[in-house]
């Protein structure tokens, strides 16, 4: 919510207190001749600063700003008020489910904190939200939580998914016996996660992902996932909203205390990750489009390629002192790599063709990244050698902006700007399939018949 300050007292209100003060002196004439200096240079000073805002781009930028945190100028607030007023001028309701669907999960703790976790952490987030209602016949939309991410492989320790349609079936077919609101909608209005390598298609190798489809049961609803392209995909033929990966906003402020953004870095170009050195992977599919491999074979022995195939658990404070960080697809386009390289400062090198970014109103992707083409990863040096030589400062300004980092990351608590909030955002734009809408527009009243 805004916060309303008291006004600060103007210079010209100050003086004349100040001259009130000492109203029974005598005014000589040099008084009379202060006062009017006095006037008209503040007159001046208005009529100047209309002017050079009005006719200098740059100063309108900087103006915006001065008077956001200065001034509070009505035009900002009108706008942020309005912002507020979308997000928060519709409900959700969140079913509580039993346990087995989502918290009996939680047992094993990297649940909550694995790259997948956003399913948990938008829950949370949802549960001490303002947009939450306890009365699903007020409700706008409706939240289903269910966690199909923390079935770790014993093998690989990996997520393994292939349970996600029979529970997440299970889960429907028990809000739609327990409650009316599902079949009224034909779930038009119900809300699920999706964070895994092909969202809702709940499959980790595309070919299989693309055959299998989105489970029927689900194509009418909203599925808040973080695969995205930009091109027709069997994966995305849903309503949906991409979302980053989860990374955790501790991890990030534990390793930004010891190395801040705008402090030294001494690589060049960074990868730490799983690499082909021969492109097909041991199941016969070619891993990472071969994107990886090329990268390994290019540019391992560069010495200003920082490169390893292997894990390391200072992995992100390695990415805190690199200026490029590559972000090449792996079986999917999207990589958490993206939104760390951002937490942390490092320009994102993203290769990984026809990607669909999270939350674009508020993130400026154009002007925060580096996007080569995978048929281009082999001109990779000069390519960055480019961006070096011309705008790596001005893309390393507008990455450093605090509010791109904000709304990547989500918290146990919603935050203003927060990736939650983006998530907010992005459904105050699908209230067209509020059943609850629809009927006041049509002047139904409320009743259960």
């Amino acid at each position: 919510m805004l916060e309303h300050k008291r006004p600060l007292k103007s210079k010209g209100f100050y003086v004349r207190m100040k001259l009130l003060h000492h109203k029974q002196e005598k005014k000589s004439c040099f008084y009379t001749y202060y006062k009017f200096l006095t006037c008209f240079s503040f007159f001046l000073y208005f009529i100047s600063s209309h002017f050079i805002t009005t006719n200098n781009p740059q100063t309108k930028s900087n103006s915006h700003f001065i008077s956001h945190n200065l001034f509070q100028t009505s035009n900002t607030t009108t706008s942020y008020q309005n912002t507020v007023h979308n997000i928060l001028n519709y409900k959700i309701f969140v079913y509580d489910l039993p346990s087995n669907y989502n918290t009996d999960w939680l047992s094993n703790s990297r649940c909550s904190t694995h790259l997948f976790a956003s399913e948990v952490a938008i829950h949370r987030a949802l549960l001490t939200s303002q947009v939450r209602t306890f009365d699903p016949y007020e409700a706008d939309f409706f939240f289903v939580p269910v966690y199909v991410s923390c079935n770790f492989s014993t093998i690989n320790g990996f997520p393994s998914i292939i349970h996600a349609r029979s529970l997440i079936a299970s889960a429907i077919q028990f809000i739609s016996t327990q409650h009316q609101f599902w079949n009224r909608s034909k779930g038009s209005d119900h809300v699920f996660v999706a964070s895994h390598d092909f969202g809702a298609c709940f499959h980790t190798l595309e070919d299989v992902a693309m055959v299998q489809g989105i489970p029927e049961m689900l194509k009418n609803s909203i599925v808040l996932q973080t695969f995205g392209v930009e091109y027709k995909h069997p994966c995305q033929e849903v309503e949906n909203v991409v979302i980053p990966p989860y990374i955790s906003p501790e991890s990030v402020s534990n390793i930004l205390e010891k190395a801040p953004v705008n402090g030294r870095r001494d690589i060049w170009a960074f990868f730490r990750g799983k690499m082909e050195i021969h492109p097909k992977n041991i199941s016969g599919r070619f891993y990472s489009k071969r994107v990886r491999t090329v990268i390994w074979r290019k540019f391992s022995g560069d010495r200003r390629f920082y490169i390893h195939r292997h894990r390391y658990s200072g992995y992100q404070s390695e990415i805190a002192r690199s200026v490029f960080c590559l972000c090449p697809l792996g079986w999917a386009p999207w990589s958490p790599r993206i939104v760390e390289s951002v937490a942390l400062g490092c320009v994102p090198v993203i290769i990984a063709d026809g990607i669909r970014l999270p939350f674009p109103s508020a993130v400026r992707w154009a002007e925060i990244s580096v996007r080569v083409a995978e048929k281009d990863v082999v001109k990779l040096s000069r390519i960055l050698e480019r961006v070096a030589a011309t705008n790596l400062s001005d893309i390393q300004r507008n990455l450093w902006d605090p509010k791109t980092r904000h709304a990547l990351l989500f918290n146990e608590v919603i935050q203003e700007g927060d990736a939650t909030w983006q998530v907010l955002v992005s459904l105050s734009q699908k209230l067209g399939r509020s059943h609850r809408r629809s009927r006041i527009v049509s002047g139904e009243l409320r009743s259960d018949t």
